[in-house]
């Protein structure tokens, strides 16, 4: 009851205080190329529910028909605007309504699309038993994620064989460990490692 009430009450003042500038950024990904200002991908929430994630679109429209994993910083398919929403981490904002609803909630381990949770193992499903969040151990160890398959030569297989299954251990952990005082721990860190990136 707790982690529900502070995930409302913290969504909810993020998204009221930063609704000018919000409106800006929409403004500014509508110039700056075709398609709306949100982008909405299927994600697998809790209990194997899926859910639609919501994020300021940083992409061409055609972009998730390219592939489902960003690769580094300069991937062609990323907008000049969304370049600089991705490198602060600004288009994962809109999340909030995701947690305002209650599909997410702000600690937790991050939604996975169908195609990768298909290849979960039964213990990995796990990670399914709790909401998905915005940030957790595997978030914070991977948060230049996309700049480590920018380095590979196959993204798509070291993102299945290396690195999803760290972050799923990350995960696990989490889910082992989790309580109030660990998830004020955990944002404390993510906006400490986002203001020093």
């Amino acid at each position: 009851m707790l982690k529900r009430t502070f995930d409302i009450l913290s969504s909810l003042a993020v998204l009221v205080v930063g609704a000018p500038a919000f409106v800006v950024i929409a403004v500014l990904i509508v110039f700056d190329s075709k398609g709306g200002v949100f982008f909405k991908q299927i994600r697998v929430g809790k209990d194997e529910k899926p859910f639609g994630l919501y994020k300021f679109r940083t992409m061409q429209t055609d972009a998730e028909a390219k592939g489902q994993i960003t690769v580094g910083g300069r991937d062609p398919r990323i907008t000049k605007v969304g370049y600089w929403l991705r490198k602060f981490k600004i288009d994962e904002f809109p999340q909030l309504i995701n947690v305002l609803v209650g599909d997410m909630s702000i600690v937790g381990p991050r939604p996975e699309v169908p195609k990768y949770v298909a290849l979960y193992t039964t213990k990995q499903k796990k990670v399914l038993s709790v909401k998905p969040g915005l940030t957790d151990f595997a978030s914070l160890e991977y948060i230049n994620e996309n700049e480590i398959l920018g380095k590979s030569d196959n993204p798509e297989e070291t993102y299945i064989n290396e690195i999803m299954p760290e972050k799923l251990d990350l995960n696990l952990k989490y889910i082992e460990q989790q309580n109030f005082l660990l998830d004020l721990k955990l944002i404390g860190k993510t906006v400490a490692k986002l203001f020093k990136g």
